[in-house]
């Protein structure tokens, strides 16, 4: 059984995103230190965009061989003119609205999310699934979560877009490692109790 990651950025109070979505102000905390754990450790995390800056097209996939986003964290490539941000990675973008997919790298799931990542992770193989985002599809796949790796930010958002957008649910997580930069930037990885 394959693990579905939920590998996200988010502020001190644990919101992704401001009211509408913008993370922009983390990216000031991408220094060398953190930037080099990034692509050592999580390198297929970077984007497209990132990978070639980085020098990273040719980087193995250490952790996850599949990533899923809602379609408000995939409106963010498309607004720029990207249709595969992923596309070293097998790309599904959960939406209703999307329609077509502008990408053949990109699978568009408009019916149940749940089930088709439950399909995922009775698939064969090593490398797992990550969950990029958003907000409402954490919430609707919590259920599935095996782990969350919280890359938190030394910033407070007061509100904003949560990390599960979901209603009142206790879901434990044991607390598996810590690491810290000097930036004060956390990173936190939790796995599921079940």
């Amino acid at each position: 059984m394959r693990k579905l990651t939920y590998f996200v950025a988010c502020s001190i109070d644990g919101f992704i995103g401001d009211p509408g979505g913008d993370a922009s102000s983390m990216f000031a905390f991408l220094d060398e230190e953190f930037l080099g754990f990034l692509t050592s450790t999580y390198p297929e995390t970077i984007a497209a965009q990132g990978r070639e800056q980085l020098r990273l097209k040719d980087a193995g996939n250490r952790h996850f061989d599949t990533v899923i986003q809602g379609h408000g964290s995939y409106r963010l490539a498309l607004d720029i003119g990207v249709t595969s941000p992923y596309g070293h990675l097998r790309e599904y973008v959960a939406s209703r609205s999307l329609g077509t997919s502008p990408d053949p790298n990109v699978t568009v799931i408009d019916d149940d999310v749940v089930s088709a990542v439950r399909e995922l992770k009775a698939e064969d193989g090593e490398l797992g699934i990550w969950l990029c985002g958003g907000s409402r599809i954490a919430g609707e796949l919590l259920d599935e979560i095996d782990e969350i790796v919280i890359k938190t930010y030394p910033q407070v958002y007061g509100s904003g877009m949560p990390m599960f957008g979901s209603g009142f649910a206790v879901t434990d997580f044991g607390l598996e490692s810590v690491r810290t930069f000097e930036n004060g930037v956390l990173v936190r990885t939790y796995s599921r109790k079940r």
